[in-house]
């Protein structure tokens, strides 16, 4: 497989329930998306745009196709491994519409619990996350509890988090809902930063025509398959 490519999806299908009660939500979906790439996935509400992000995240089985991570390999009308939670962990990061820290847990230990879980030392651990708060303009707020910063704040922070395993790949749900225009910008910004310097592949689903111009393809899903715009 071509080095550049982070994530490539053939046939992918989703489907529910079965008989009379059948409903298609993803049909023959077939999309490549390469290191560095920041891509826009659009459909009207309800159109599949959440299932096929967690399809590629690994937490959704699709019902078939085929699906690389990598040079890996994990689907083929069927997981390839048991261990789909070992592929979240060490290849993917998440970013959703609420950032979802843990409250009772200040902002290193809220980013250094993934990497203890992999089994990284503490110390290097705790090094990789203060440089990730420098990195995002928030190194003074590691001792502050998520109740303590701005909602932009938590946002980075959320993406930060994302970014700690080392990722191949980030995908990211509504990642700007909650914020205004200007924070949601700065978001998407950062975002096309990492992707380009971290040589992330990021997959935004986004329900704001505004943010598009930011992101290096639009993926859309249309009549249940992908198309990217020309």
């Amino acid at each position: 497989m071509n080095k550049k490519i982070a994530i490539q999806a053939e046939n992918l299908c989703k489907s529910f329930g079965e008989g009379d009660s059948l409903v298609e939500v993803i049909k023959d979906a077939s999309f490549t998306i390469n290191k560095g790439e920041l891509i826009g996935l659009i459909a009207p509400s309800g159109g599949g745009k959440t299932t096929l992000l967690m399809m590629i995240g690994c937490v959704e089985e699709p019902t078939s196709g085929t699906i690389w991570l990598g040079d890996e390999k994990v689907y083929e009308n069927k997981w390839l491994t048991r261990e789909t939670r070992k592929i979240r962990r060490e290849k993917i990061g998440f970013i959703f519409q609420a950032h979802y820290l843990i409250p009772f847990l200040n902002i290193i230990d809220n980013l250094t619990l993934l990497p203890q879980a992999n089994k990284i030392d503490e110390r290097e651990a705790r090094k990789t996350a203060q440089e990730l708060l420098k990195y995002f303009g928030i190194a003074d707020k590691e001792k502050a509890m998520p109740s303590q910063l701005s909602g932009g704040q938590n946002q980075r922070v959320a993406i930060a988090r994302a970014l700690v395993n080392n990722p191949q790949i980030i995908l990211a749900d509504e990642p700007t809902a909650a914020l205004d225009m200007k924070r949601s910008v700065d978001v998407v910004k950062m975002l096309k930063q990492i992707a380009v310097e971290q040589e992330v592949a990021i997959v935004m689903v986004t329900h704001d025509d505004r943010m598009l111009p930011y992101c290096d393809r639009i993926m859309k899903i249309k009549n249940k398959a992908t198309v990217f715009d020309q």
